[in-house]
Formats: C-alpha cells, structure tokens, sequence
C-alpha cells in the first residue's frame, strides 16, 4: 500500500521536471539511466513519482559520491529524506579506469567539452563495473516516508529530476560514482602528459672531424631531420592556464577539444 492518500502539499518553489508528459530524460546517458530503473522498478509508484516530479514536489537534490541527497514534500507537514546509494568504486579502480580514459583522445575531447561518450560504459565494464545501477540489488533506496515500497514514489520523484539534472551535467554522474569534474579532467591531462612524445627529446648524433669543418653538409643534414612531433594541446599543458572562464568553464577545458580536433590524422 501507499503510505499517502491525501494529495500533497503544494510546494511553490520546488524543483520542477521540464517534462510535462511522457518520458523523462533527454540525452543518452539520462534516457539510459531512466530505462535501466524503468526495467527493474514497480510502474505505479514510478508512474506516481513522476507525476510528484512535474508537480514541483521535490524541495531540493543534492549529488554527493555514492549517494543523492533530497527533501520531498509529501501530504504531512515536514517532508520527507529521500537518499539514494550506489556502491563504492575502489580508488585503484578508478585510477585504473582514469588511464584508459587517457589514452583514448576521442574521449578526452569529448569529456572536456562536456559530453558523456556512449563507449564510456564499456570502459567501466572492462573492470567489472557499472556507470549506472543495473539491477535493483545496485540501487539502495531510502525515504523516512511510511512507505515500505521500493520505490516509494518520494524516491521516484527524485530518481527522475536525477535524469534531468544529467541531462544538465554528465559530469554529476561520475560525480555520484565517486569523481567530481575537476578530479577527472585533472587526471586525464596528467594522463595524456604521460603519454604525450617530449618534442625537445631530438636524438644526439656523434659529431666526427668529417662533417665539422663542411657547413653545407652539416646544414642540409639539419634541414633533412624531421621535427619531433608536438601532442595536441601541448601549449595548453605547458603554459600557466589563465584566469579566464568561458561560460563558467575554465579556458582550458573550452580550447582543449579544438586543438585535438585540429590535430591531423596520422
């Protein structure tokens, strides 16, 4: 049974899903989210959680690792804790699936322009885990609500304005698996760092008496010798970034995806 039969309290400056009829979510990986918990979940209460969604009902969310935080506004006065948990990635783990990410440059550019690549999944599935929950045993859902159903649709409501707050941000995604944007991208450029060929590393050569004292030939051998390639975006991790922020982005993360896609194919 519900644990409500009076329709709720109204809530005037709740948070409201854009969606007013069919389904939740707009990208990729929200839509994905939303089908998964779809798959698993009880229709009614998500049918009835996302009409809570559309009424404002949900009086505010907040995304922390392993667990979203929310207040829902119910028919009793004081509303109701609402918190749902994911299990913990090991932080060798995540380092581990920080350097396979780096060494994938689609993927960097995508992640810096603030994209989630379809193919991250399968990132995570090469060391046995899941970006998002996949059954119901990898959703632990929690509300001070009377309701002993799971979910109840307090925790419904705030499973759907999860989706649309992804559709805002991706990153809130890996943020609830445990890596805020700043930590990844910042591993990310340390990675391709790594990686990237040094461009001052130019091979010695043994200087002999017989080319010594021959400027031409010495010159010409100069010229013949192809310049070390630069990596893309090799400015970018040199130079101190500058304090400037392009739509609340930090310059670097803006120009970082131009230059990989203006790096010619090999």
């Amino acid at each position: 049974m519900d644990g409500e039969w009076r329709d709720p309290i109204r809530v005037d400056d709740g948070i409201k899903a854009r969606s007013r009829r069919g389904s939740i979510g707009a990208r990729w990986w929200s839509r994905r989210f939303i089908d998964l918990v779809e798959s698993f979940a009880d229709q009614g209460r998500l049918q009835r959680g996302r009409s809570y969604a559309r009424k404002g009902q949900v009086v505010d969310l907040k995304v922390g690792p392993y667990e979203v935080t929310a207040r829902v506004q119910g028919s009793v006065e004081e509303p109701y804790d609402v918190a749902l948990g994911i299990d913990a990635i090991e932080e060798s783990d995540w380092r581990a699936i920080e350097a396979e990410l780096a060494t994938r440059a689609v993927f960097r550019a995508r992640l810096l322009a603030g994209e989630m690549p379809p193919e991250i999944e399968d990132v995570f599935a090469e060391f046995g885990l899941a970006l998002f929950p996949e059954d119901a045993g990898d959703l632990h859902l929690m509300c001070s609500c009377p309701d002993w159903g799971d979910p109840c649709k307090h925790t419904a409501a705030v499973l759907y304005l999860l989706a649309e707050a992804f559709d805002d941000d991706p990153f809130l995604i890996l943020a609830w698996n445990g890596r805020t944007k700043d930590q990844l991208l910042a591993a990310l450029r340390r990675g391709a760092a790594a990686a990237a060929p040094d461009p001052f590393d130019v091979p010695d050569e043994p200087l002999t008496a017989s080319g010594f004292w021959t400027p031409p030939s010495g010159l010409a051998r100069l010229r013949e010798r192809p310049a070390p390639p630069v990596p893309p975006g090799f400015v970018l991790q040199v130079a101190a970034p500058p304090p400037i922020r392009v739509r609340r982005r930090d310059l670097v993360d803006v120009l970082a995806p131009v230059y990989e896609a203006l790096t010619p194919d090999d």
